[in-house]
């Protein structure tokens, strides 16, 4: 199978892992070449098996230890969440081989990331900025570093990790293999492809923008002071399966949480409030079905691969289009179907345009009717009559 030792078969056995997804069966061979690889793919669809076998496989073949504060391959993540899913699946990939899988991340203690940098890493996976502060405390080399990927790099970009990269990228070994990873393509993305990769294989395996096809969606017009009553009667109607909720922001997401708890829900949230720990801790129990409903931020919109997600609220709408793909690919991950419903309030029309423009369809109504916005009128002739300032939102006569 590709080239793959025993052990890493046995591995993909155990986790009932058989067949290559479209962007596996795509990247892996050239990866496993030595190929420079810049692959477009929707979250769940396993790009994180299409860098990982290659990644395990080369460094399986590296004789001896890295040295000391070294590392042999990066994977830089935008966030902690997808940092820490990554480093789970590479362990049980990786599992019973001489693979040595390390993590840093903010929001945890830096002695201990620090004391196990120190004996060197096989296989590091990090955020940009915790990255950047243990390189300026001399607590780790890159100079050895032969294999680089940056996953969901799109989104890397939205977060302003693209100066750290900047810092980054020259430490590291020229003779090295790089791979791309991303959901989008955004301009700057060939500019980042051109600067560190070297004649890349591009491998796209959908169109940016569009979900996966089993999840099941539906819009709701509804009142910003009302939204949290309807979101309360829709979970009443599965109580048993599990929902991820998004909202804007830190506080709103705090504050829905308590909404959903008073109201006798087992809900949690995560946010960049919360601590790593806490972080951690929540998702774990989403997880396990212990708590039923994660109420959570951007944060928790890539890297969260939990198949047991049945249900994605948009509570609020993005105000970046390519999220709310990203946010309701939380369900319906491999093979399952999912549901996935998103409230629209007045001031919400815009937000709701540009994500059906970007998916190319629009999203079927569930509930209620599109808000109409009432664009200021044109000032009259002569000039200096006073103007109406501001917008004023109706509900859409039926036809």
């Amino acid at each position: 199978m590709l080239g793959l030792t025993p052990r890493l078969i046995t591995n993909l056995e155990t986790l009932g892992i058989s067949d290559p997804t479209p962007i596996q069966k795509q990247a892996i061979p050239h990866a496993m070449n030595g190929r420079d690889v810049m692959g477009l793919a929707q979250t769940g669809t396993g790009k994180t098996l299409a860098f990982g076998l290659p990644l395990l496989s080369a460094l399986l073949r590296m004789e001896g230890r890295p040295a000391p504060k070294t590392v042999r391959g990066l994977i830089l993540a935008p966030t902690r969440e997808l940092a820490r899913q990554i480093v789970d699946n590479l362990k049980a990939y990786a599992d019973g081989t001489s693979v040595r899988v390390g993590l840093v991340v903010g929001g945890a203690s830096m002695g201990p990331q620090i004391n196990r940098l120190q004996r060197g890493t096989d296989l590091l996976v990090a955020t940009p900025g915790r990255l950047i502060d243990l390189l300026d405390r001399k607590a780790v080399r890159l100079d050895e570093t032969r294999f680089l990927v940056l996953d969901e790099a799109d989104q890397m970009l939205d977060l302003g990790f693209i100066h750290a990269l900047r810092k980054i990228a020259p430490l590291l070994s020229e003779e090295r293999q790089t791979m791309l990873f991303s959901a989008t393509m955004p301009k700057q993305m060939a500019e980042i492809a051109s600067a560190y990769l070297s004649d890349p294989v591009r491998v796209e395996t959908a169109p940016p923008g569009r979900p996966a096809e089993k999840i099941a969606q539906g819009v709701h017009f509804v009142a910003q002071a009302e939204k949290t009553g309807l979101l309360i009667e829709l979970l009443d109607k599965h109580r048993d399966e599990l929902a991820l909720v998004f909202a804007r922001t830190k506080h709103g997401a705090e504050r829905l949480m308590k909404a959903l708890a008073k109201a006798g829900f087992a809900a949690g949230s995560v946010h960049g409030n919360k601590s790593q720990g806490q972080r951690e801790r929540a998702i774990r129990e989403f997880r396990s079905g212990e708590m039923r409903v994660l109420v959570a931020t951007d944060v928790a919109a890539r890297g969260l691969d939990i198949p047991d997600v049945r249900h994605v609220y948009n509570y609020d709408l993005p105000n970046v289009p390519d999220n709310y793909v990203h946010r309701i690919g939380r369900t319906a991950r491999a093979g399952r179907d999912g549901r996935a419903i998103a409230f629209c309030a007045p001031t919400e029309m815009s937000e709701l345009r540009a994500i059906q423009k970007t998916m190319g369809r629009d999203i079927p109504v569930s509930g209620g009717r599109p808000w109409m916005v009432e664009e200021p009128k044109a000032p009259r002739k002569p000039q200096g009559r006073r103007r109406r300032s501001g917008r004023s939102f109706s509900r859409r006569k039926a036809a």
